[in-house]
């Protein structure tokens, strides 16, 4: 334990006649400093970061010597910066207190605009779904995303045809977004699933019908498949369990009819691309690698719309 320089003090000597303190010796001339919260206790024990002087209540036990309660609390008692020894999901996000926050929350949105949906009837739906360019005969104009309506790419991720359509998606959302979140944490598997969502609605307005509508979260749902099998292949965990419930899943895509199958397959490949990246940049530059990626499979889903854009305008 580091102590400061200077010898205990010793019991006061009082004056047999008088009962008083008689002078201090040599002795009393180097008493100790108090307690910086404590000034009446005395101690030889310093905060091995500001030097400040801590009693037995106040120290921290550090990796070298003894710190106050402040610098552990601004420093987190390693001499790092604050939150630099916070925990840290395999993808380095913060360990949050409610790993599912996210999750609830993009569940909670989909189920109001669908409530939103069952209310104000088709002539929302059709304002906010996926579609390529078509000839709307009550308004006398064209509309779709070939129109300058690029927000149906994103709006048409939030929007169902049915009660058996959002039940799949929001289970399937539940039972495997829930742990992905946790893994990722919430920064990281937002980033995902919003940008795994935008690729498989690119993909859908390049290859579909323009005049087909389409709508649905499937597109995310698929997205955060892909990259839960490459952060179960990364943990070395068996993988049959998420490929069979893929596999299953690529059947139905395939083998139902009015089934946008190019959202499925773009956020497929979207959600593999960001997993992989996700949990396997370097340490060193995890953030900018993780984030660039998002950004170029965003700059590609613009690519996309524009080029498409331009074969139907």
């Amino acid at each position: 334990m580091d102590q400061a320089p200077g010898s205990p003090q010793g019991p006061q000597n009082r004056d047999p006649q008088h009962g008083g303190p008689q002078d201090p010796g040599p002795q009393d001339a180097h008493s100790l400093p108090g307690c910086y919260r404590h000034p009446d206790r005395e101690t030889g024990v310093r905060c091995t970061r500001c030097e400040r002087p801590i009693c037995t209540d106040c120290m921290v036990d550090a990796s070298v010597g003894f710190q106050c309660p402040e610098c552990v609390r601004e420093g987190s008692g390693t001499g790092h910066a604050p939150g630099a020894s916070r925990p840290r999901t395999v993808a380095g996000g913060t360990v949050a207190a409610d790993p599912r926050l996210v999750t609830k929350i993009l569940l909670g949105i989909n189920l109001f605009v669908f409530l939103v949906q069952y209310r104000l009837g088709d002539e929302f739906t059709d304002r906010f779904n996926l579609i390529g360019l078509v000839l709307d005969r009550q308004l006398a104009s064209l509309e779709g995303v070939a129109e300058g309506q690029w927000y149906r790419l994103l709006t048409a991720m939030f929007l169902h045809s049915s009660y058996i359509h959002i039940m799949f998606n929001m289970l399937s959302l539940w039972w495997i977004g829930g742990p992905l979140e946790a893994a990722l944490g919430r920064a990281r598997y937002l980033a995902l699933y919003l940008v795994s969502g935008l690729a498989g609605s690119a993909l859908t307005y390049l290859l579909a019908e323009p005049n087909q509508p389409s709508l649905g979260a499937s597109g995310a749902i698929f997205g955060i498949f892909g990259a839960t099998a490459i952060l179960m292949r990364r943990l070395q965990y068996d993988m049959r369990p998420v490929v069979i419930l893929l596999v299953i899943n690529l059947i139905i895509t395939f083998g139902w009819g009015n089934i946008a199958w190019e959202a499925h397959i773009g956020g497929l490949v979207g959600g593999v691309v960001i997993g992989y990246a996700m949990v396997h940049a370097p340490r060193e530059r995890r953030a900018l690698v993780q984030y660039g990626v998002c950004a170029l499979v965003l700059i590609a889903v613009v690519i996309v719309t524009v080029v498409r854009t331009a074969q139907l305008v």
